[in-house]
């Protein structure tokens, strides 16, 4: 029978270099012991771009006694960024690719059994050429940051090397209330130098553990062969996995028999369901419309990086639980096993996706290494029944060179995905600059845009006409929003809010903004919060926050739910709730303030200074009672409901002061420059008034890309004297795909522009008066 054998216990590690592992004798006394899983970039990883990424190197010795010398030994790891070779005893078993997904290699040949063997992992975060993520805006935390197993298995076994995946495939074939037509791929391995006959036999159980179906087949299987062999089941009024109106999960108990042995045995947890998405009504699943109200989610942790255990899963996943979102956006990339196992049994629909995003290979044209995460991704995961959407990019077009070529690859990903599995829906996610009649919105099954209205670019409300605008354009395109948000830091505070003053109040007023331009669209398949929890991005300086990503409705640390986080509550449960807001900002110099309350609610009661001052009905789920007088020093606030007959509430603490609190403005000034913190704007005489430029044919100009001007010496040489050597900043390698028009209307959009603006008018005419005397 199959043993699994964790051996995440007692690992020697160092960033020193070693003789590519080879060398079994090699003193390692020396090296720090420490245990799985783990990243070396835990603390430099979130503190800015300068953090550690290159090759480091882990040592084991493992041991099996003599007995286990007949079985096949296998090693799993579950998660290793991103490049891993791995040795035993000094002999190369192999590399994997891609810092993400399971891989597996077979020790048996190279294995001394009831003897020490030394096993050597080599792991490398450095950057890759053709290995995804190129880039992106997170960090890429180094190690073996996931469960490693031995697994001892029969010669005769469930196949191990099938790209990580289980060897078991449930696929859905026809799904309804009456019966679920089921059939099952079984890749069955024979190691032995003999021809051998096996009994396959497949069990299902109910989530009660009730006896449903039972099928078997006679399977002969040739030496050193592996052989894929189909059986078709029928489960009659099946329990439908319901997402939370009801996740029920059946079990398949998978198993090879020969002469009143079991050989080996593959537990495989699975839902039926069946679903479509409508352009003009969103998702059905089992017949029955349901909001996707959704948050995206990144797996590291503040002090932790991505070495995080099943505590910190469960702990995320109780957070989205309670804020009331229905499905999950697992960004960027392949996330732990342990993750969508708790997204099936929860009941929360995903969307699953590879890390092809931002900026493809240069060098590899044919996204070979995206292409191979996909497939791994698919794989793997073919039996979760919470993945209803494969994830095929996320803004590839910002930085790609090769516009034809990535377009032809996002489209072979699609056929990849297509082929491995056609019952679930493709999709993709398009960075905001996408015109809405692009290919890329016919690509992929359903669409996506990532977009910060009110960020980024522009006003909140400026979501209504351009979705009205897309569905209108698309109207048999199923359209979601699968980024939006604002950066929000809890120390930060001001009684007007304003984009780029990174405030609580005006994160908070974003997404109150945004969210009642969602809910009254019901032709949007789903939105996804960018993003349920603060997150490391080294790229990012910004707010006087260094190598983070603040716009989580969580922290960090997961130690504050930011008031947003109880707006989104207060519209999406129905556990009664009421929360006063801007309950961090303390002290106040006004006389009198507005208190906002996010409740579900039907009517809250404030008092003040435990005096009852007046009870309100709820309005969309928000309510503010105006010009409430503060006594000098402390005010205690407090507000009830009742619900059901119980009575809920909510407190806070107010100061009158005389003097505001510097601490409550950022310590950078953001407010004045859009794209601050992407450049260094040069001291630049723009005194000059300068005419209209005229753009002709075949010439360089503000309509290229940053990276296009940047390439040729000319124009560099002119763009690094207007606009200063932006190839030095961390954020180029994200916006060097722009064209400099764009971000200048970026800019443009979010505030007045001055002469002293990096891109103001005059500075950009100086550009182009300069540029267009270059031929291209």
């Amino acid at each position: 029978m199959r043993k699994l054998i964790n051996i995440n216990e007692s690992w020697q590690f160092s960033k020193e270099e070693m003789a590519e592992g080879k060398d079994i004798s090699y003193h390692d006394q020396d090296w720090v012991t420490l245990s799985l899983p783990h990243t070396w970039n835990a603390i430099d990883g979130a503190n800015g771009n300068d953090f550690y990424r290159g090759a480091c190197w882990y040592r084991k010795v493992l041991s099996l006694p003599i007995e286990e010398q007949n079985n096949r030994i296998y090693i799993e790891f579950q998660g290793a960024n991103s490049v891993t070779d791995v040795y035993l005893n000094g002999q190369h078993l192999g590399q994997h690719r891609g810092g993400y997904s399971t891989f597996r290699f077979d020790l048996t040949e190279h294995f001394a059994f009831g003897k020490a063997n030394v096993l050597a992992v080599k792991v490398d975060n450095s950057h890759f050429d053709n290995v995804y993520p190129l880039r992106a805006d997170f960090t890429f935390f180094g190690g073996i940051y996931r469960d490693v197993n031995l697994l001892v298995v029969n010669p005769i076994h469930v196949d191990l090397l099938d790209y990580g995946s289980q060897g078991v495939y449930i696929v859905q074939e026809k799904v309804n209330k009456e019966q679920a037509d089921l059939h099952l791929h079984v890749r069955i391995t024979n190691e032995l130098q003999v021809e051998s006959k096996v009994r396959l036999c497949v069990d299902l159980f109910d989530q009660n553990g009730d006896h449903v179906c039972y099928r078997a087949a006679d399977v002969k299987v040739d030496s050193r062969e592996m052989k894929r062999v189909d059986v078709g089941l029928t489960i009659y009024n099946p329990k439908l996995w319901n997402g939370l109106k009801g996740a029920h999960m059946y079990e398949a108990r998978v198993s090879l028999q020969q002469y009143n042995d079991t050989l080996d045995e593959v537990i495989v947890p699975f839902g039926v369901r069946y679903f479509k998405v409508d352009p003009n009504e969103g998702l059905f699943l089992n017949g029955k419309k349901i909001r996707l109200n959704g948050v995206a989610r990144h797996q590291d942790r503040k002090d932790m990086g991505w070495a995080i255990t099943h505590k910190e899963h469960d702990e995320d996943m109780e957070l989205i639980k309670e804020v009331g979102a229905t499905s999950i956006r697992l960004a960027h990339y392949q996330h732990d096993q342990y993750f969508y196992d708790l997204c099936d049994r929860e009941g929360m629909v995903v969307w699953a996706e590879i890390p092809f995003i931002t900026e493809m290979s240069e060098t590899d044209l044919t996204g070979e290494n995206a292409i191979s995460q996909l497939v791994e991704l698919i794989r793997q995961n073919f039996n979760h029944p919470s993945i209803l959407f494969w994830g095929l990019q996320n803004e590839i077009q910002i930085g790609s060179k090769h516009e034809h070529e990535v377009r032809k690859v996002v489209c072979e990903l699609n056929e990849v995905a297509k082929r491995e599995d056609p019952t679930r829906l493709t999709t993709m996610a398009n960075v905001f600059m996408v015109d809405e009649k692009d290919e890329y919105n016919y690509m992929t099954d359903i669409i996506g845009y990532n977009k910060y209205y009110g960020w980024y670019n522009g006003k909140a409300e400026d979501f209504v006409p351009w979705l009205d605008n897309f569905h209108e354009t698309n109207p048999h395109t199923s359209l979601c929003v699968s980024e939006y948000g604002a950066e929000g830091i809890i120390e930060y505070h001001n009684e007007d809010p304003k984009v780029k003053d990174y405030t609580e109040e005006y994160h908070a007023l974003y997404h109150e903004k945004v969210w009642r331009i969602f809910e009254e669209r019901p032709y949007l398949w789903a939105t996804y919060v960018w993003n349920m929890f603060d997150f490391g991005a080294n790229i990012r300086d910004e707010g006087g926050v260094k190598g983070r990503n603040n716009k989580g409705l969580v922290t960090y640390d997961r130690k504050v739910k930011k008031d947003a986080f109880y707006m989104y509550k207060a519209h999406w449960t129905d556990e009664p709730s009421v929360y006063i807001a801007g309950k961090r900002y303390i002290e106040r110099i006004n006389d009198e303030i507005d208190i906002k309350i996010y409740t579900n609610c039907e009517q809250v009661t404030l008092y003040v200074n435990n005096q009852k001052v007046e009870t309100v009905v709820g309005d969309k789920k928000i309510v503010v009672f105006q010009d409430i007088k503060l006594e000098e020093g402390t005010n205690h606030i407090m507000v009830k409901a009742v619900s059901e007959g119980e009575i809920v509430g909510d407190q806070a603490w107010f100061e009158k002061v005389l003097e505001p609190n510097q601490s409550y403005t950022a310590p950078v000034d953001d407010t004045n420059e859009q794209v601050a913190n992407w450049f260094d704007i040069p001291e630049y005489d723009d005194d000059e008034l300068i005419e209209e430029i005229e753009i002709p044919e075949g010439v360089y100009s503000t309509g290229d890309t940053l990276q296009e001007l940047m390439e040729n010496e000319e124009t560099k040489a002119i763009v690094i004297k207007i606009l200063g050597d932006i190839t030095k900043v961390p954020m180029y390698g994200m916006m060097k795909g722009f064209k400099v028009d764009i971000l200048a209307s970026m800019a443009a959009e979010n505030e007045e522009q001055d002469s002293q603006s990096l891109f103001s008018e005059q500075r950009l005419k100086r550009l182009n008066r300069d540029l267009i005397n270059i031929e291209k």
